[in-house]
């Protein structure tokens, strides 16, 4: 009898996993069968509140019906020059603040900071699980409109969804001078709380049309993100005519990330702390788990960009963020050598006002470092036990970059020991 009911048991879960799995692949297949139209430009004014705010000011009719022309045709428009540059990277690998290198480049650039952040809290089942197959698919479709200027994709997945093509609810908004400066910052207008307001100056709500508009007057696009997982899944965009697409791949010591994952995200680390004075932490952990296969997602990707296959010759830059702490006016130099963008004042300025921060501004979520302080800054907090575990999951990955292993505590805190080796990626 206890058989039968177990059985029973049994097979009620497995139906209710399927049904969940079935209901995301739904839910992905509903937001790509929408029809894929670009946004309807506005005319020279919009309505908010009741009052007409001029827009556009800028452009005069001609011009206006030119960009409404672009942005119907974009489909089947070709790159005509344009760079696009993907900056690929995981969480805690110091992605914020090398994105700033794109961000700062001034009026020529259109930069987004981690568009795909709606797209991965819409399609999270319950449990933090995911479909990979369905992310990976659906992460790629976004990237290939948003470099195209093309935000109707990218609305389906806002909560809530956009009246008339404006939000407030843009993941992070500050954090694209793209997105908070003329014509896309429309004066003022109090509708609603908007958690991701822009940091310097008052703008209304976000209108995704003309961020389209904007996108399509700007001559380069990036795009940073942590949540592409595999390289090979962005072949169908280096391979699209209409692309100029580089790929940017940071790395970074897998012990020092998982310090910074414990600092920033303190509350999933807790029982670890008992674990390291108590005894070996688990390898059936799921963050543990997390961590390995995030290793062996960089090096599985690192190993295909390196190999520079022929649909990605030419478009794959490794480069490693103790690199970039150490040497950074060297480092951004290298990378707007391999986008084929001018390397501006504007970056310049940024890079020298945000490297030499005092450690009270350096913050866990701050651009601003000092960061050659940074560089090994996690060898004396993170206990030995914790960084050989580290060594033994992500060993494959360490050796390819060149991470050199602690093979003591004496050695782990010795400073005269470089835990980095010098190392040329081409």
């Amino acid at each position: 009898m206890k058989i039968k009911y177990t059985i029973s048991l049994i097979f009620i879960v497995a139906v209710v996993i399927i049904e969940k799995e079935n209901n995301i692949i739904s839910k992905v297949s509903d937001k790509l069968a929408l029809k894929q139209t670009p946004q309807t430009p506005l005319p020279s004014s919009i309505r908010q509140n009741g009052s007409s705010v001029p827009v556009l000011s800028e452009l005069d009719f001609s011009s206006y019906l030119e960009v409404k022309w672009r942005l119907e045709n974009i489909t089947s428009e070709p790159s005509e020059g344009r760079k696009h540059i993907l900056l690929l990277a995981t969480t805690r690998t110091g992605s914020s603040f090398v994105g700033e290198f794109f961000n700062q480049h001034g009026s020529n650039m259109f930069y987004l900071f981690e568009p795909l952040w709606h797209v991965e809290r819409m399609l999270t089942l319950e449990g933090g699980r995911t479909n990979g197959t369905a992310l990976t698919q659906t992460y790629r479709d976004v990237l290939r409109q948003l470099f195209l200027c093309d935000f109707s994709m990218l609305e389906t997945f806002i909560e809530p969804p956009p009246k008339d093509h404006v939000t407030t609810r843009l993941f992070r908004r500050g954090s694209s001078q793209s997105l908070c400066n003329d014509p896309v910052c429309t004066p003022f207008v109090k509708k609603g709380y908007e958690p991701y307001h822009c940091h310097n100056r008052r703008c209304a709500a976000l209108n995704l049309t003309l961020a389209s508009l904007s996108c399509l007057e700007k001559e380069n696009h990036a795009i940073k993100s942590v949540r592409v997982r595999q390289l090979e899944t962005l072949r169908s965009l280096a391979e699209d005519p209409r692309l100029d697409l580089k790929v940017i791949q940071l790395v970074r010591d897998p012990r020092a990330m998982l310090a910074s994952r414990m600092v920033a995200f303190a509350n999933k680390y807790e029982h670890w702390k008992r674990w390291i004075m108590d005894g070996d932490i688990p390898e059936d952990d799921n963050e543990v788990r997390k961590l390995k296969g995030n290793c062996e997602n960089i090096r599985v990707s690192a190993e295909v960009g390196l190999r520079q296959p022929p649909w990605l010759r030419g478009r794959y830059m490794l480069v490693r963020y103790e690199d970039i702490a150490m040497f950074p006016m060297l480092k951004a130099a290298e990378m707007y050598r391999f986008t084929g963008i001018p390397f501006t004042p504007q970056v310049k300025d940024w890079i020298l006002r945000n490297t030499q921060a005092s450690d009270k501004a350096s913050g866990v979520y701050s651009t601003q470092k000092n960061s050659s302080q940074q560089v090994e800054k996690w060898r004396f907090n993170m206990p030995f036990k914790l960084a050989q575990m580290v060594q033994k999951l992500c060993r494959p990955t360490m050796s390819l970059f060149g991470y050199t292993f602690a093979e003591s505590e004496e050695m782990l805190t010795d400073r005269s020991i470089s835990l980095i080796e010098e190392r040329t990626f081409l």
